[in-house]
């Protein structure tokens, strides 16, 4: 017997009143969508990027990739349940992240610095994704998500910075 859900799922908004106006959530998940796409689809990168290195760097990479997708596995968690807390349901199938992100997908095994570079340029194509919505949240004043926004730019820049500074 296969089971049937009794109650239908709505994907309208859910009804939220924590002062912030429904077409100011409305933009706020959408950015919030956005970065996390690109989020789960670095994750992806960094992840196999982390199973597939290569040359004498590998055991640095190796560990410095892993404490990476480490980190973004927790960040899409956090990223998810505030856009829920926002009243939206949030994007959860790899179809649906490859059409918001604007991270792109790789589909060979570059040798290390051609990882470093993708992961450069991934991690800062991030924090501009988060940096536009910390704009939304200024005009929505939500604290929460800015402070969300703020640590994953903070952790991106800090990842890029590490990445970009094991190219010499």
């Amino acid at each position: 017997m296969a089971f049937e859900s009794t109650t239908a799922q709505s994907h309208e908004p859910m009804a939220v009143h924590t002062g912030i106006a429904e077409d100011q959530r409305k933009a706020l998940s959408d950015g919030l969508a956005k970065v996390l796409a690109d989020t789960y689809t670095l994750l992806g990168k960094t992840h196999g990027f982390h199973w597939n290195v290569t040359g004498a760097q590998f055991h640095s990479l190796h560990e410095m990739f892993e404490t990476q997708y480490t980190d973004l596995t927790t960040a899409v968690d956090e990223i998810a349940e505030r856009i829920r807390a926002l009243g939206y349901f949030a994007p959860g199938s790899l179809s649906q992240f490859l059409k918001l992100s604007t991270i792109e997908d790789e589909h060979g095994v570059p040798d290390a610095r051609g990882m470093l570079e993708q992961l450069v340029r991934d991690n800062e194509t991030v924090t501009q994704a988060c940096r536009a919505v910390v704009q939304i949240c200024d005009d929505a004043n939500d604290t929460v998500t800015e402070d969300l926004m703020n640590h994953r730019m903070d952790a991106h820049e800090k990842a890029a910075w590490m990445l970009r500074s094991s190219m010499s």
